[in-house]
């Protein structure tokens, strides 16, 4: 490698376009030099021996032109000393990037991987940061501590995302969500020596201070309110304030007769959507992206195919028509289809008099089911979606379980068993007992 006294002037000189990249060492400051590639761009670098290594380090400082020379020796200088003390520069850079990380960061990282995630799940995890974790979204996420998860779940749990009702599953499942994200800091970013770049979950500290919920397997219509929560629906969607009103509506409807996932139902698009007036029982909805296991056809009963039927956009008649919307419950928002049926469910609430979401439904869907029309747990499984069990050496690879037409009976027995309380509750609970001999 040449010398050269690494000047303004002589830099300018030997900046000249040649044929492949020249290192020159300067002749004052050992250990520092100019690479020079073949196009004439010109970098500082920094050579030398770390403590405790057997192999020499070359270290780029910068670019001539953003960096002086001077500026760029007095770095060299830096460097060289921490050479000394067994500290390779780049680890400490490494570290100072990944200290900036923000919570941001980490999310978009995480939901990024490629095929390791569902859509609608990375989209969940997206909303927590930017809606629940907004103040925190930008900040390094090292910065987060106990006191600040403990305080912030706590806020949640009494006021809610609104500061108007308390919401301690929404706050335990963000808070999840968090823990998450985390972990996965944990196992992405290191220091130098290979430690974690968080050392302990702050989430941790809700270990025994998780909000209490309930038994889930209580979070359900009560047999005795299905009836006015059937009724309460079909009157509201008679009168909605909005299309998206109506969306959210009509989605909780079709969750209550289907006992589907909310995001199952709310990205159903009407390509997997067959309604036949000819053959009732050959009405199906195909469920694509499903938790767990492949696509299937699921039956549609007579009241989720009246639902869908009047749902059915209308055909674009003149060229400033507006396109017909791919989803069977869309939304004026980004994503073009519902997302949520807040309102519906705050309803639904009020007169099941509890808090339930849009999955309760599928609780109420599948208590319905087997306690009152006696249908048989496994048929309930596949009607819900659910996979037979590894055990179960027939269904697992005997049966056909991409069409659950065969089905349909049990289906339209639910969702008969839901209109009759209706009937039930609109005449007031009071019902003609038979006679007697």
């Amino acid at each position: 490698m040449p010398k050269l006294k690494l000047t303004k002037t002589n830099i300018d000189r030997v900046r000249k376009p040649g044929t492949g990249t020249v290192i020159y060492v300067d002749t004052e400051t050992k250990g520092f030099g100019l690479r020079v590639t073949a196009s004439g761009a010109a970098s500082f670098i920094v050579q030398g021996m770390i403590a405790g290594q057997s192999k020499e380090a070359r270290i780029t400082i910068g670019t001539y032109g953003a960096w002086t020379v001077d500026d760029a020796r007095r770095r060299a200088e830096q460097y060289k000393h921490q050479f000394e003390d067994g500290i390779d520069p780049r680890d400490v850079k490494k570290q100072d990037v990944a200290m900036r990380v923000t919570l941001m960061d980490v999310c978009t990282a995480y939901t990024s991987r490629p095929g390791k995630l569902k859509a609608s799940t990375a989209a969940e995890y997206k909303r927590h940061v930017e809606k629940v974790f907004a103040a925190w979204k930008d900040k390094p996420i090292v910065s987060i501590t106990r006191d600040m998860v403990q305080e912030r779940h706590r806020e949640l749990v009494e006021n809610g995302l609104d500061g108007k009702k308390g919401a301690p599953a929404s706050a335990n499942a963000a808070f999840v969500t968090l823990r998450i994200l985390i972990n996965f800091a944990m196992d992405e970013y290191r220091r130098p020596d290979g430690e974690p770049l968080i050392a302990h979950n702050p989430v941790a500290a809700l270990k025994r201070h998780w909000a209490p919920t309930g038994d889930r397997t209580e979070r359900y219509i009560d047999k005795r309110k299905v009836g006015e929560v059937w009724n309460m629906l079909t009157e509201a969607r008679a009168d909605p304030r909005s299309r998206d009103a109506l969306a959210g509506i009509d989605l909780t409807i079709f969750l209550l007769l289907t006992g589907a996932r909310r995001d199952e139902a709310a990205a159903l698009t009407w390509d997997r959507v067959v309604i036949d007036d000819h053959e009732p029982a050959n009405s199906r909805w195909h469920l694509t992206e499903r938790k767990r296991g492949t696509p299937i056809w699921l039956p549609l009963s007579s009241q989720a195919a009246a639902l869908l039927r009047l749902r059915m956009p209308k055909p674009k008649v003149n060229d400033d028509d507006p396109e017909p919307s791919p989803f069977v419950f869309p939304s004026w928002s980004k994503a073009g289809r519902i997302m949520d049926a807040r309102a519906a469910m705050e309803s639904v609430s009020e007169v099941a008099g509890k808090h339930l979401s849009l999955h309760d439904l599928r609780r109420t869907f599948s208590n319905i089911a087997m306690r009152e029309c006696r249908v048989e747990k496994f048929r309930t499984d596949l009607l819900t979606g659910h996979k037979p069990s590894k055990e179960d050496v027939t269904a697992t690879n005997y049966l056909d379980l991409t069409n659950l037409g065969w089905l349909h009976p049990e289906v339209q027995q639910i969702n008969d068993w839901i209109e009759q309380q209706g009937v039930i509750a609109a005449a007031g609970n009071v019902v003609q007992l038979a006679q007697r001999a």
